[in-house]
């Protein structure tokens, strides 16, 4: 099991230097990988939207918030770290150009000697598709599916040829390629049908996000989910092995002395036993990568946060192995 930090993309804690900070000390603490987030605008209503990760259906804080772009931050992350993985969770796919998405990442791949993984959403929000000129939002789906597979080709062939319904481009040279050989690992983000047969048929991963309490993907769902992504790999003529599974979600570890919460416990929050039983019941389903949201704006308490996970949540995992 790998353990990494959704990094504040929004919020109090929306800063590059506590961005920085933040993936500079869970490098120290052996965590694995970094995650940023993505949106380009938010619009004053969203009226005709819901945040699918909420039980309001809105975004905590509201639109008129500081929103840091991810790429531009994952150059600055390569620099700032030397081991940890970067990735996006996730980089909304149809809002960019592939071509441009293709050859910034693998570009930052290049900087960052092989240790970029793109997650990949289709998008929530109609009023960001709309202010940002994007394809239309019902084709969203498909338009995904043609730029992951473009972007794919850019990495792994050259001169590139594709012609799809929404985009179509002849015999140009798209350089240079990612370091790592065979391309950009692509965890596919979602927990609907249709992101279960994409994760299937496209991804190297499947990465849901377990935000709304109670959990969204509790050990029986998340089982019964990670069987449709696997018959979609077969469905697809592909090896279902060769899809990770995945999970983001709210993480906290109780210090000694801090009293349990009243009613049912959310996973991932409680005790280090506690929540080390979390990881192995989901190891045990082939979860293979925890990506932990931090469940305070604090930066103190985020830190000690990762401390305490590092410190007490570890080893008892690595006792039960041995």
């Amino acid at each position: 099991m790998e353990f990494g930090l959704a990094l504040p993309g929004r919020g109090p804690l929306a800063r590059p230097d506590v961005v920085l900070r933040l993936a500079e000390r869970a490098e120290a603490l052996r965590f694995d990988s970094v995650f940023v987030t993505d949106h380009v605008v938010l619009p004053a209503s969203m009226a005709r939207s819901v945040y699918p990760y909420s039980t309001t259906g809105r975004l905590a804080g509201g639109a008129a918030q500081d929103y840091l772009d991810p790429l531009a931050m994952l150059g600055a992350l390569a620099h700032a770290t030397k081991r940890v993985r970067l990735g996006t969770s996730v980089l909304v796919v149809p809002y960019r150009n592939p071509l441009v998405v293709a050859k910034m990442l693998a570009t930052l791949d290049q900087v960052s000697r092989g240790r970029m993984i793109l997650g990949a959403g289709v998008g929530w929000l109609r009023e960001e598709f709309e202010a940002l000129a994007a394809p239309p939002f019902e084709a969203r789906g498909a338009v995904t599916d043609e730029y992951l597979r473009l972007m794919r080709l850019c990495w792994t062939a050259d001169p590139v040829t594709f012609a799809g319904r929404h985009y179509t481009v002849r015999d140009v040279h798209a350089l240079p390629k990612p370091a790592q050989r065979r391309g950009i690992p692509i965890w596919v983000g979602g927990h609907t049908d249709a992101a279960l047969r994409r994760a299937g048929a496209l991804g190297d991963g499947w990465h849901p996000i377990g935000l709304r309490p109670p959990a969204l993907l509790d050990p029986d769902e998340y089982a019964a989910k990670a069987a449709r992504v696997r018959a979609a790999a077969v469905a697809a003529g592909r090896d279902p092995r060769a899809v990770a599974l995945t999970l983001r979600c709210p993480m906290e570890v109780r210090g000694p002395r801090a009293k349990a919460a009243a009613g049912d416990r959310p996973l991932f929050q409680g005790s280090a036993d506690e929540v080390a039983g979390d990881v192995r019941r989901y190891a045990a389903l082939g979860v293979t990568h925890l990506v932990f949201d931090p469940t305070v704006p604090d930066l103190r308490a985020v830190l000690q946060n990762l401390e305490r996970f590092a410190e007490t949540v570890r080893p008892r995992l690595r006792r039960r192995r041995a």
